[in-house]
């Protein structure tokens, strides 16, 4: 069953944490498809991130998540920081509106980053993270345009990642050119979650304008794959 929670701008005002931010939009597929085990393991790896960043001082005052589930597409959360992040339990209904729910995305971090500049505040580079078990029941490819405009921009990261039955045709469409589509390994959501945490402290604690590397979701030991 599926929660909403206030933006965390309704209760923490930026003067009570003047900290650079590290925004993350979760896109997360809740269509009637990811019932059973996904959906359990989906949720699960929420929880591993909510408390890998949690216990991070730096990440959990600079990370802000918010999360839009589809179908239907619904801003589930708002932006919300780290420290103060509440994980909903995400329940499976529905269709698979992917092209919406990137659109969503795209205009939340938009009026975040805005907030962000109003106020004052610094701000990394935003993350976008599309995590889907099927092919979209809706038009994407106006959505993908957005994606690859935006990551040209550097208005953003776009990852996209497909569970068992996804089309990774399509998703490999979506994603920016430079970065291809991954596969997730059975239900490794956990581990998919643990590589984000750990990208995420990683992002947060470095210096405006440095290179961050993360850690190759694709290695041996990772919890990915890329699909041709």
């Amino acid at each position: 069953m599926a929660f909403d929670q206030k933006p965390f701008g309704d209760v923490a005002p930026f003067t009570d944490n003047p900290e650079r931010r590290c925004a993350v939009v979760l896109l997360l597929d809740t269509s009637t498809s990811m019932g059973g085990a996904p959906i359990a393991q989906l949720n699960a790896g929420i929880q591993v991130l909510r408390d890998e960043l949690r216990a991070d001082l730096l990440a959990a005052k600079r990370v802000e998540l918010a999360i839009v589930t589809f179908g239907p597409v619904r801003d589930l959360t708002g932006f919300v920081g780290a420290e103060s992040f509440v994980a909903p339990v995400l329940d499976a209904n529905g269709d698979t509106p992917v092209g919406a729910a990137i659109q969503t995305g795209i205009d939340l971090l938009a009026d975040r980053k805005q907030e962000y500049r109003n106020a004052g505040v610094g701000f990394y580079r935003p993350w976008i993270i599309l995590i889907t078990d099927g092919a979209p029941t809706d038009d994407w490819k106006a959505a993908a345009r957005l994606v690859h405009q935006g990551e040209a921009d550097r208005a953003f990261s776009f990852y996209a990642i497909g569970v068992e039955g996804a089309s990774m045709d399509v998703l490999n469409q979506i994603s920016p050119p430079a970065r291809a589509a991954l596969k997730l390994k059975g239900l490794s959501f956990k581990e998919m979650f643990l590589w984000l945490s750990n990208s995420l402290k990683a992002v947060s604690s470095s210096k405006p304008g440095e290179e961050v590397r993360v850690a190759n979701p694709t290695a041996d030991n990772g919890w990915g794959t890329v699909a041709g």
